[in-house]
């Protein structure tokens, strides 16, 4: 598995503060692992109070920008119905100076609509074709040389003569597409992607989506292995079963699901997971932390997992 690399992935609007969003991100950093990713929601989901409240995704980077030095940061996903194409153009470009060019770009449609009613902001329709312009944009404005300005027409968003600035420090921030849609989604990895993420799937699905992905980019003139293949699952790591079954209560699931649908059990039990995705074409892993207080959780598996996958 040389090359497989671990990311730290939180939902912060479970419940978290900046404080402790910094604090998983410094021990991130500093037990080895590859980046530091956020989810980009307003709302609580499921049973959580989600106190003290949500924290903006960018805003948080930008402070993260700052306090790390080696980790990537990134989001999975920005959700594009949050905020206009041009001005989160700016917002990441500015994140991505911040930090000295170690920011990554998630974007997603977003979906939650209950999020959307409880802070008012419009949520479409049509989604999808306002995210295939918004990624046009975004890069568009990235890429077009200084002096040189950046215009669009679409269906959905219009910029006329813009001078396209700030630049990112990076040449190029890498964007990463994801999800399990059939036909327009591979086709869209295929257009702007660098990387290409699997949310939460089994291995059967994961590997009929890399297949989707890789026969998109190569219909688009790429080729297949130009973009980076990666996972999103939940983790849930123990020295012994009960402390499997601690970690799982404490995040409200079950051993035997998490077993099925995550990495959960022994680190040896992971590393063989982890393994099988690794031998389907993934070569990241984001390990959703969901009990953020539990700092003991990825010392272990920096210890015992990630330790053996180089």
């Amino acid at each position: 598995m040389e090359g497989m690399r671990l990311r730290i992935f939180t939902e912060p609007q479970q419940g978290a503060s900046y404080d402790t969003l910094l604090t998983v991100a410094k021990a991130t950093e500093d037990l080895g692992f590859d980046a530091f990713y956020r989810s980009d929601h307003y709302l609580a989901m499921g049973d959580s109070d989600g106190l003290p409240g949500p924290t903006d995704a960018w805003i948080t980077l930008a402070g993260l920008a700052r306090e790390t030095s080696r980790i990537r940061l990134g989001t999975l996903m920005t959700a594009g119905t949050f905020r206009l194409p041009g001005p989160l153009a700016i917002a990441v470009a500015q994140v991505d100076a911040m930090s000295g060019g170690r920011v990554d770009f998630g974007l997603g449609s977003g979906w939650f609509e209950e999020e959307h009613t409880a802070y008012g902001i419009p949520f479409p329709k049509e989604k999808f074709g306002r995210l295939e312009e918004q990624l046009a944009i975004v890069t568009g404005l990235w890429s077009t040389p200084q002096g040189e300005s950046f215009s669009y027409d679409g269906k959905y968003y219009s910029l006329k003569d813009s001078p396209a600035l700030p630049k990112p420090a990076q040449d190029r921030i890498p964007v990463l597409v994801g999800g399990l849609g059939a036909k327009r989604t591979p086709r869209l990895a295929a257009r702007f992607a660098d990387e290409f993420n699997v949310p939460f799937a089994s291995l059967a699905d994961t590997e009929t989506q890399f297949a989707r992905v890789r026969a998109a980019a190569e219909e688009h003139g790429r080729s297949a292995d130009e973009l980076v293949y990666s996972n999103a699952l939940v983790a849930c790591v123990g020295k012994d079963d009960a402390e499997v079954a601690r970690r799982a209560a404490a995040i409200g699931r079950e051993v035997d699901e998490l077993k099925e649908n995550g990495l959960a059990g022994s680190p040896a039990e992971v590393v063989d997971k982890i393994g099988r995705f690794a031998e389907a074409g993934a070569s990241r892993i984001y390990l959703q932390m969901l009990d953020l207080s539990d700092l003991d959780h990825l010392e272990l598996i920096a210890d015992q997992v990630q330790s053996k996958l180089s």
